[in-house]
């Protein structure tokens, strides 16, 4: 009987770490997004801030900095979302893995 609540409490704590690490994955894909808009904000804005003659160079700069973060913020969304799936056809079989 108390191995019977000891699995239905393992598996519950593992669906909830894998809901938890989820989550942490789209907040963290926001956090890039939110990071390459506020440079695509500040390459738009250059021009209007920066009274220099080659303000030209410091927009396409930025815009290419925001490119790069929201390339590599999919990336990393999308490596991690598959490495969660991965880790979702363990829960419920550690007997197999650690008893071995």
């Amino acid at each position: 009987m108390t191995e019977n609540k000891i699995n239905k409490d393992l598996l519950l704590r593992e669906n909830l770490a894998l809901q938890r690490t989820t989550l942490a994955n789209q907040a963290t894909f926001l956090s890039f997004l939110r990071t390459s808009l506020y440079f695509a904000i500040a390459a738009l804005s250059a021009e209007n801030l920066l009274k220099i003659e080659h303000h030209l160079y410091v927009e396409i700069l930025l815009f290419s900095i925001s490119l790069f973060i929201f390339i590599y913020g999919i990336a990393n969304y999308y490596v991690h979302r598959k490495r969660i799936i991965q880790s979702r056809i363990h829960v419920g079989d550690y007997k197999t893995e650690y008893l071995k």
